[in-house]
């Protein structure tokens, strides 16, 4: 696979989360997926993940500001906006390195700008 199909495969993940869109889960996700930082192995668990956060923040979005590939891994730079049931406003940047094969994203890991999120939710 090309370096642009695989930035694809990512794209359109992110697009599936922010419509909400969990068809395209076996699609895009290898049943063996793990996510390293959630700590998430298999579809089923990355479909409830996406599902609770959507319940805590209903209008949480993904935004891609940066997109990178080289061979099979691909890291994504998002930023996350959203409002918590209690109203209190989100805003998130994360980069992702998510590895393909086979036309499937294995696994992931997010690397949170931290110092950031946390002088937006003012834990710092």
């Amino acid at each position: 696979m090309s370096i642009e199909e695989n930035k694809a495969i990512v794209r359109k993940w992110i697009e599936a989360i922010n419509l909400r869109d969990f068809t395209v889960l076996d699609e895009l996700i290898a049943p063996e997926y793990i996510d390293h930082t959630n700590q998430l192995q298999g579809r089923e668990d990355v479909r409830q993940f996406y599902n609770n956060a959507q319940k805590d923040f209903p209008d949480f979005q993904r935004t891609i500001e940066d997109i990178i590939a080289e061979g099979d891994k691909v890291w994504v730079d998002v930023k996350y906006t959203g409002t918590s049931l209690a109203g209190k406003k989100i805003e998130s940047e994360v980069v992702t390195i998510f590895c393909i094969v086979n036309r499937k994203i294995v696994n992931g890991r997010s690397i949170p700008q931290l110092v950031t999120r946390e002088k937006k939710l003012k834990v710092i």
